[in-house]
């Protein structure tokens, strides 16, 4: 004997008809990649970066070298860049620039701030140096650091050290979270819902 819920699913389904031929099941998940499509994308993702880290230096505001370097992007709370300005964050990874031609400079600030992403790094140190006695101008390496950093969108927000680790020499920065932690914190976030 079938039960009221059973009864009422049969008397709704009496009409209902099986669908003739092949039906192909849709799949909605997206394909994996293949090792030469994450090469090529990494590739292209590079390139833009460089483009947006221009070697002209007419394009570069000049910075002096004792100038103290501060940006911040809208979004960045007060309390959280005071931290980054008082350099109160660990900082588990430095460049030292400094000593490098403007194109070896440019090379290496991307890998290392691309590197950093990648190991999860919130805030690194890069040292620039001052520059009294670069040319053409003073403060050559320093300006296209701080106007590199500002143009990519990786880089939240940037300011001077602290005396002790390279003062206006030196600059603390504050980097986006990596696509897969992004991802880690969205479902650590999701799992955690239900137990609030």
């Amino acid at each position: 004997m079938l039960d009221d819920e059973s009864a009422l699913f049969f008397e709704e389904m009496a009409g209902v008809v099986p669908l003739k031929g092949e039906v192909k099941a849709v799949n909605l998940q997206p394909k994996a990649l293949t090792a030469e499509q994450v090469q090529r994308r990494i590739a292209l993702m590079r390139e833009s970066y460089l483009a947006q880290m221009p070697l002209d230096l007419s394009l570069i505001p000049v910075l002096k070298p004792d100038d103290i370097a501060s940006f911040k992007r809208e979004g960045v709370q007060g309390a959280v860049f005071k931290r980054l300005r008082l350099g109160e964050y660990k900082l588990n990874m430095e460049l030292d620039v400094h000593a490098y031609r403007l194109s070896q400079a440019r090379d290496a600030l991307l890998n290392f701030l691309l590197a950093a992403q990648e190991h999860g790094e919130r805030c690194v140190l890069l040292i620039h140096g001052k520059g009294h006695q670069s040319k053409p101008f003073t403060g050559v390496m320093k300006s296209a650091v701080c106007h590199w950093l500002s143009q990519l969108d990786m880089v939240l927000a940037y300011h001077s050290a602290k005396t002790e680790q390279g003062g206006t020499g030196a600059l603390y920065l504050m980097l986006t979270k990596s696509e897969q932690l992004k991802i880690e914190n969205k479902e650590a976030n999701r799992k955690g819902m239900g137990l609030r």
